[in-house]
């Protein structure tokens, strides 16, 4: 079916005139009347009665023009739909992250995005840096946030570095060390509360302990949960060597103290990674747009 003749009947039938049809889409009157004639003798069914003043539609001209004007607000829905998403006011973000960002950044960067963007819809998995690394090159995640040490990039992958966040031992106040400026020795010699053997912090932490040729720290006290270990030093056992972004609060707030290590200055990086050559849908773009702004202004 000839789609532009289709419309050309369409107006016809809405505007009750081939003269105002032939207006309204600024073409001339013979050239709309010859593709209406072309268009009864495509479909083999006659789409006006024969009349002497104005236009008569059959009952199949009135079924048709009355699909046809389904199909031309479908269309002008479709098209605004399209311009929706090239703006960034409607679609889809899938977000992958690993621990740190995810719990700590993206929540609040999300709602103030959503609040300016109701019609796009966010999903956000919490995962491992190599699941999410995976989701983003398998298109399952459209952005990948990374938070942790030194990580050898994936070759298809664009790495923006947002920020550095410091890693921090911290006990609680009533500790002998809290506030206090102490060598790695002195340190490594406190139980430590952790969570399981793989977590990244923990294998910052044994790294740390190999370089400068030390025993790594008993863990006497294991947790999968970085909520449930920090908890456990508020309480006044032990040390933990962690993310400032899951502890500042608590510091400002004097639930937990500082321990200042000599000569240790380590921090996690805080990416965010995408789809090497691939051009950014509008909505991402802004999106991470305002995450940077939102560092930026703190």
């Amino acid at each position: 079916m000839n789609i532009h003749a289709l419309r050309l009947f369409y107006y016809v039938a809405e505007t009750g005139s081939v003269t105002k049809a032939a207006a309204r889409l600024n073409i001339s009157q013979p050239a709309v009347t010859s593709q209406i004639k072309r268009l009864e003798k495509d479909l083999g069914l006659p789409l006006f009665h024969p009349s002497g003043r104005g236009i008569s539609l059959t009952l199949f001209g009135m079924e048709l023009a009355k699909q046809a004007g389904n199909l031309f607000t479908y269309e002008a829905q479709i098209e605004e739909y399209v311009e929706d998403y090239r703006q960034g006011r409607k679609g889809r973000l899938r977000i992958a992250a690993t621990y740190l960002p995810a719990n700590f950044l993206i929540p609040g960067w999300a709602a103030r995005f959503k609040a300016g963007h109701p019609g796009i819809e966010i999903e956000i998995t919490t995962t491992n840096s190599q699941q999410a690394f995976e989701q983003l090159q398998r298109h399952e995640a459209d952005v990948a946030f990374y938070g942790g040490g030194a990580k050898e990039k994936p070759e298809d992958v664009d790495w923006l570095e947002l920020l550095e966040d410091e890693l921090w031992f911290v006990v609680a106040p009533s500790h002998p060390y809290a506030g206090r400026t102490v060598s790695l020795t002195e340190m490594m010699r406190e139980p430590f509360i952790m969570r399981e053997e793989g977590s990244s912090t923990r294998e910052r932490l044994v790294a740390l302990c190999t370089t400068y040729g030390l025993k790594p720290p008993q863990v006497t006290l294991q947790f999968s949960g970085l909520g449930e270990a920090i908890r456990s030093v508020m309480a006044g056992y032990g040390a933990n060597f962690i993310s400032s972004l899951a502890v500042r609060e608590y510091v400002e707030w004097k639930q937990l103290s500082r321990v200042y290590v000599e000569g240790i200055q380590l921090s996690n990086k805080i990416a965010v990674c995408t789809r090497r050559n691939e051009t950014l849908p509008a909505a991402l773009q802004q999106f991470i747009e305002l995450c940077r702004q939102s560092l930026n202004n703190n």
